[in-house]
């Protein structure tokens, strides 16, 4: 009886690859060993995500109950907390133990992913880094194309709140076009929640005093420049949300 047991195995198998297809069931088994790799350890993304246990686009909880989104789906990795109306842009860089650091436009950390799927958030309240878990899936952060009315509706809220912030007149104007208009707008969205920022701060008063109106336009590059009593920023439509100055470099603009 011993002596028929290959034949029974090879029979057995022959019957299995008939049933499955053959040729697709042969692909499969010789890909099991990069599967049970990355079973182990997980498939890895060239931002260095673990592509077996995490979305593409996923909503995450800190330890301390802030939430927030983080989309990797597009050119640049995008963070979005759900009590701000900021999104941020990151550079993805490696760090050591094969963990990959996100840090926003004045290159500090924002965020930390290790090689096991763990995520550390980096905050003004938490700057040590607080855990957060994985709660879901979620939508992915893009622009929405916006038509004149609705951008000078945009720039009327975003006077509207600066303005509030301030406890004077802060006005917003553009020089935009069709291909500009959705990043201006959440250029001056990001920049009204720069002044909200400022507002609290214990030099915020003096940081205030430098401007009374934010122009934004169309350019090569984004930037934040003061000059006579206006804040010009500059946003670059062909780099999608990571083309316009976060309120970080912003506030970095004015304490300079």
């Amino acid at each position: 009886m011993a002596s028929d047991t290959p034949a029974i195995l090879r029979a057995f198998l022959l019957a299995t690859l008939v049933a499955a297809g053959g040729t697709g069931f042969v692909g499969q088994a010789l890909a099991a060993p990069e599967t049970l790799r990355e079973g182990l350890f997980g498939g890895r993304t060239p931002d260095g995500r673990n592509s077996t246990t995490a979305p593409a686009v996923a909503r995450y909880v800190s330890e301390d109950g802030q939430s927030f989104i983080l989309d990797r789906t597009q050119g640049r990795p995008l963070l979005k907390f759900e009590n701000s109306p900021e999104v941020w842009a990151l550079l993805p860089q490696p760090a050591p133990r094969g963990d990959v650091i996100y840090k926003n436009d004045l290159g500090e950390p924002v965020l930390r992913a290790t090689r096991l799927g763990g995520v550390t958030v980096f905050t003004d309240t938490r700057p040590g880094g607080s855990a957060a878990a994985l709660a879901g899936g979620a939508t992915p952060l893009k622009l929405a194309p916006l038509g004149p009315q609705a951008l000078l509706e945009r720039l009327a809220q975003a006077t509207l709140r600066a303005s509030r912030a301030a406890r004077r007149l802060i006005t917003f104007e553009a020089e935009a076009t069709p291909a500009s208009s959705a990043l201006i707008a959440d250029a001056a969205t990001v920049a009204a929640e720069a002044v909200v920022r400022m507002a609290r701060r214990g030099d915020g008063k003096k940081m205030l005093a430098q401007f009374n109106k934010v122009t934004l336009v169309a350019g090569r590059k984004p930037s934040t420049v003061i000059q006579q009593g206006v804040m010009r920023i500059t946003v670059a439509p062909g780099e999608g949300l990571a083309g316009r100055p976060s309120s970080d470099r912003i506030l970095a603009t004015l304490e300079r």
